[in-house]
């Protein structure tokens, strides 16, 4: 092949473009002096992403040694652009209330736009790789970016939180090399030396003949290492303190989308273990790391006072059901799990943009301070009051729909199992509602000096418009799935096995 033709090939790749327009829009930021532009930019850029996302639904490139697109990962690309582009919207409403309060320098804002760009990038390299190896540089590489930018406002609790994260998720991911080194070593008799040995799509196709010690041995310090980054109990020390401390929007994408693409990993390794029969079933492993998550999350909802750690601990929680839907496996609970992806990354950002807004308005992440949000600012209060309702699984919100199907499916398979999960969940239930009562209803609190909302008609509508916009596709979700969708999360299903 020509010079010629292999630029035009590439350039026809839509994953190319997926990781091109974040790549390089994150060196442009990072120079663009005027961060109103960057934020407008930042925008543009986001939405470029995602529909580029959009066009490999209709052209899907054939495998190479570094990147691939197959049924499970092209949904998860397009889920994490949408909500990538959205948490961008809001984004440009929160950045600009918080220049006005001086809390960000406009260096550190250049810094943030330039981080949020990068931070997609790695998201995204995580989920096309085709390579084991180059899969794990991306999610430590997601680590560093999500460092840097929870540590943005520079206070001792900011800098606390993000070395925190750092020195977790970084032996967590040190401990994740391990395993794929594990598992290249139990490839290579078969495989050969090189990239054949590390690339999926191959991997996938001859993992009955690796040998079932080494893969073994290698789970295990995968589940280690990339269930910290999930935010598994009894790994998940970084997580409650990450969300306090960084910007709302980040806590939005670290929720949404980032325990996905950690857990996306994970799920991959299960697929190539599972085709080995004599390997040992990883599944019942995954089910006690899920619903130690879930107890411990429904027990700890109960004891936050701070609104940013409550809704980071209900992100444990829910990791903790899809992991425990995974791990049960089967048709329908690997379908429950995907879907509950679907609905948690959705319902869970829109509900840190409200808390962003909330936070900005009271001046307090203190839920003892925040009163009477449906009185005092009825758009945001009842869509903050849908969105928890949807999370905590109430009826007939997306998030109902697949938590029902895991309870079901688990009745069916494993019945003594069946009845934690339902506690755990109730728990949960419990303490979401209990605090919601009191934000949402009664009268507000006098006004707070230190609150910084307000702001011109174009940024409250930038701020309320994204939260509005998951709420009502979780809704949807809850009622109706589309039929191509339904089909989607099928055949993936069948594929984890």
């Amino acid at each position: 092949m020509s010079v010629t033709a292999a630029m035009q090939a590439g350039a026809a790749n839509p994953i190319l473009w997926i990781l091109a327009i974040p790549l390089g829009a994150a060196g442009f930021l990072a120079v663009l002096p005027g961060w109103r532009l960057a934020t407008w930019l930042n925008v543009a850029v986001s939405g470029a992403t995602f529909l580029s996302s959009l066009v490999l639904f209709q052209h899907r490139p054939e495998p190479t040694r570094l990147l691939f697109i197959d049924d499970f990962n092209v949904y998860l690309v397009a889920l994490t652009a949408f909500v990538g582009f959205t948490t961008s919207i809001f984004s440009a409403a929160y950045i600009s209330r918080e220049s006005r309060a001086k809390h960000l320098s406009d260096m550190h804002l250049r810094f943030y736009h330039a981080m949020y760009q990068a931070f997609l990038f790695t998201m995204l390299l995580a989920l096309v790789a085709n390579n084991i190896g180059v899969m794990w540089v991306a999610v430590e590489a997601a680590t560093l970016t999500t460092v840097l930018m929870v540590s943005l406002y520079r206070t001792r609790e900011a800098i606390e939180a993000a070395w925190k994260y750092f020195i977790l998720c970084s032996v967590g991911i040190g401990l994740a090399l391990f395993g794929t080194t594990l598992v290249y070593l139990a490839a290579q008799p078969v495989m050969g030396d090189g990239a054949d040995a590390m690339a999926w799509t191959l991997l996938i196709t001859k993992a009955a003949g690796f040998h079932p010690d080494l893969l073994n041995l290698a789970f295990v310090f995968l589940l280690v290492g990339y269930g910290t980054k999930v935010g598994l109990a009894p790994l998940h020390a970084w997580l409650p303190d990450a969300h306090a401390e960084g910007p709302t929007p980040i806590s939005a994408v670290l929720s949404g989308l980032l325990l996905n693409v950690a857990l996306y990993a994970l799920l991959r390794f299960k697929m190539l273990i599972s085709t080995n029969p004599e390997t040992l079933a990883p599944g019942p492993l995954m089910i006690m790391m899920g619903l130690s998550s879930l107890f411990l999350s429904g027990f700890m909802l109960y004891r936050r006072g701070d609104i940013k750690r409550l809704f980071a601990y209900s992100s444990i929680e829910h990791m903790g059901v899809i992991t425990f839907a995974f791990g049960l496996g089967g048709a329908v609970a690997n379908f429950a799990g995907l879907m509950h992806m679907t609905m948690h990354s959705l319902t869970k950002s829109a509900i840190f943009f409200a808390v962003g807004i909330i936070t900005q308005n009271a001046g307090t992440k203190r839920i003892a301070d925040i009163r009477g949000l449906t009185a005092s600012h009825p758009v945001l209060g009842w869509g903050f009051v849908i969105a928890v309702l949807a999370i905590a699984g109430l009826p007939p919100m997306g998030v109902f729909m697949s938590e029902f199907l895991v309870v079901t499916s688990a009745f069916s398979k494993q019945p003594l199992l069946a009845l934690p999960l339902v506690v755990g969940l109730l728990l949960a239930f419990g303490a979401l509602v209990s605090r919601l009562q009191g934000m949402a209803f009664g009268p507000p609190p006098p006004p707070n000096r230190r609150a910084h909302g307000g702001g011109n008609w174009l940024g409250t509508m930038m701020a309320t418009v994204p939260l509005w916009l998951h709420v009502a596709l979780v809704m949807i979700a809850g009622l109706w799935l589309p039929a191509p969708l339904v089909a989607w999360f099928e055949a993936v299903a069948k594929l984890l096995g």
